[in-house]
């Protein structure tokens, strides 16, 4: 009898943490606005540190180079701008196309 009550407070403890720990892991989906927002860097405001931390294939050096294009030209009017920048080409810039904005 012993040995049946152990094994049942056992299983009983085992579940409820197996089923905690899975509701601890599930995170609330965030709607698709909110990801959007936070993922958008806008090539007319944003500084070389920012482009070289958040955007694939962009070092200092070509985040600086968009920096001063942007100086020198003014405001970026299109994503597609982006081409006109030495060092950046159609490769690096559909990687990150869904992250640019002009806004």
């Amino acid at each position: 009898m012993t040995k049946s009550f152990l094994t049942a407070a056992f299983f009983a403890l085992f579940t409820s943490v197996s089923v905690g720990a899975s509701a601890a892991d599930a995170q609330p989906a965030k709607p698709a606005s909110v990801v959007a927002q936070a993922a958008a860097i806008n090539l007319n405001t944003a500084d070389a540190d920012t482009l070289t931390r958040e955007l694939a294939g962009i070092g200092a050096t070509k985040a600086q180079a968009i920096v001063d294009y942007r100086d020198a030209h003014g405001p970026f009017t299109a994503v597609d701008e982006l081409l006109e920048v030495k060092g950046i080409g159609a490769a690096t810039l559909e990687k990150n196309r869904a992250k640019l904005s002009v806004n």
